[in-house]
């Protein structure tokens, strides 16, 4: 996608906003967004060939890329790996805060069982961004490990803060710091189960003994 196709669904995403409290995620959204926008009606189809699934997921990129550009005036190397990742949710929480009821129609339209692997792909590709913004490179197993304790920690989080009526969130991210500390606990774990298992006798051993 080049910059000007980018800026022209950033323009008609932003603009469909407005009329999402109202009618949801659906087609007649999208034409009043074009309109708004100031385009030509078949732009609805030149600039999102795949329709609402098209759209919503130009929304979690545009939400993404929000992210990015909070996080860009952060200290982030200051920060321990578990505040930037905390940090990163709240960024992406928060690029939301102006549009609640197009965030809770969202997930209501995600939560559809058609529009499941567009919601985990989407999910996906968030916590991926998440990492790699606090500085992850992994390539191995961990690659998944991390992303994929991630995930359910920030779709909860965001279930909390579409509930969340306490006064600047707090709630929200009295639940994500919670939910950030019980993830940082898994690899110590994992580590030390590794451990545990590579001082046992290998059971290749053990049958030759049985056998004997």
């Amino acid at each position: 996608m080049t910059d000007d196709q980018q800026a022209i669904r950033d323009r008609i995403l932003v603009a469909a906003l407005a009329h999402v409290a109202f009618d949801g995620w659906t087609q007649r959204t999208l034409k009043a967004g074009v309109k708004d926008a100031g385009m030509s009606p078949d732009m609805a189809l030149r600039a999102f060939a795949g329709g609402i699934p098209d759209l919503v997921d130009h929304w979690a990129d545009w939400a993404d890329r929000r992210m990015l550009d909070d996080l860009a005036a952060q200290d982030l190397a200051a920060m321990r790996i578990r505040d930037r990742i905390t940090a990163a949710v709240k960024a992406r929480l928060q690029v939301m805060d102006p549009h609640p009821e197009a965030a809770r129609r969202l997930f209501a339209y995600l939560a559809l069982p058609p529009n499941a692997p567009l919601a985990a792909r989407l999910t996906w590709r968030t916590v991926d961004v998440m990492w790699y913004a606090a500085g992850d490179d992994a390539s191995d197993f961990n690659y998944y490990t991390k992303r994929g304790l991630l995930a359910p920690v920030y779709t909860t989080t965001a279930l909390c803060w579409l509930a969340d009526t306490s006064d600047g969130h707090a709630d929200t991210w009295a639940y994500l710091d919670r939910r950030i500390a019980d993830v940082m606990k898994v690899p110590a774990i994992m580590s030390r189960i590794k451990a545990a298992l590579s001082s046992l006798p290998r059971p290749s051993r053990i049958f030759r003994r049985a056998r004997n």
